[in-house]
């Protein structure tokens, strides 16, 4: 009796026990299922505030550019027609070429004084460190306080500081915001300014990603230093290149707050580029539709650019 009531004890521990192992799996899942759920929870409020401050309203933009906004009217649909009036008018079309003008000679620029800092702050130095954040200061300012800043640099009058450096060494007073012909490059060398040191980060990340290696066997082969940046660090740099190329190429294209601070798009618009002549056609001529017609072009064209460099990558790749 002993022995049969052993062995049933042991068969419904068998049982449970099996029951028990049976029901493994399903807590495995439940936990498994929560455990990819919890991140979203967490970020489900930024999520939502991101999508509507910033999906909606472009979302908005894109119906107001097919409308002729009239307030207490209500709108007129109107289809492409503002996209039409948009491009043909001629100093949109003149804006259009400065910002090219702009964008690119920012872009050149800045990637280039990116990449010479970017070579001489390269190492593991402690006081690298300093001189690094130090250089990286413009990226995280305001860009209206930077505008300002140099807005009071650029001062016309003998007394403004770039202007006393001319004087001293016989070149200046130049009216830096105030003439035409050198208003758009004085802003051009702000955007350069504040773009360089971003760069000068992603391009010391790449190179921290070259092989060592390489550069001692060109150095052993008797490469110059200009022999080991063309065939070693160059080409490693070609990823980040083409990704600092786009950024810094749709940075050029957005630019507003400099030109808006520096100068408003004069004298005589001559800095007058994509993004100030939206604005001023919105809040001063108030037609938003059209507005919002010059604001669709450009997203469609960064859009469009940024695909490009993707599609270049890829197949590189």
């Amino acid at each position: 009796m002993t022995a049969v009531r052993t062995a049933g004890e042991d068969v419904g521990a068998a049982a449970n026990g099996g029951g028990a192992v049976g029901s493994h799996p399903v807590g495995r899942r439940r936990k498994r299922r929560l455990t990819s759920v919890t991140p979203w929870l967490f970020l489900a409020p930024a999520l939502l505030l991101f999508v509507v401050f910033k999906y909606v309203p472009m979302a908005e933009g894109v119906r107001l550019s097919l409308f002729q906004v009239r307030p207490f009217l209500g709108d007129l649909f109107v289809g492409l027609d503002n996209y039409v009036r948009i491009l043909g008018d001629d100093r949109f079309q003149a804006a259009i070429g400065r910002t090219f003008l702009l964008a690119a000679g920012q872009t050149l620029g800045s990637m280039l004084i990116g990449f010479a800092l970017a070579l001489l702050l390269e190492g593991h130095a402690r006081s690298l460190w300093f001189v690094r954040s130090a250089v990286f200061l413009p990226v995280v300012a305001a860009t209206a306080v930077i505008g300002e800043i140099w807005r009071l640099l650029y001062y016309p009058a003998p007394e403004g500081f770039v202007n006393t450096v001319l004087s001293f060494v016989g070149l200046g007073p130049v009216a830096f915001l105030d003439s035409p012909d050198s208003a758009l490059w004085s802003v051009m060398a702000v955007g350069i300014w504040k773009g360089a040191p971003y760069d000068m980060v992603l391009i010391l990340a790449g190179l921290a990603g070259i092989d060592r290696q390489q550069y001692e066997a060109a150095e052993i082969d008797g490469a110059s230093t200009w022999h080991r940046i063309r065939y070693v660090t160059l080409p490693a740099l070609r990823p980040v290149v083409t990704i600092l190329l786009t950024l810094a190429a749709i940075r050029g294209l957005r630019t507003f707050t400099e030109v808006y601070v520096l100068t408003g798009g004069g004298p005589a618009g001559s800095t007058d580029v994509w993004m100030t002549r939206v604005f001023s056609v919105a809040f001063e001529r108030n037609e938003l539709g059209i507005a919002s017609a010059g604001s669709v072009l450009l997203f469609l064209i960064t859009f469009a650019l940024t695909v490009t460099v993707q599609l270049y990558r890829r197949r590189k790749a």
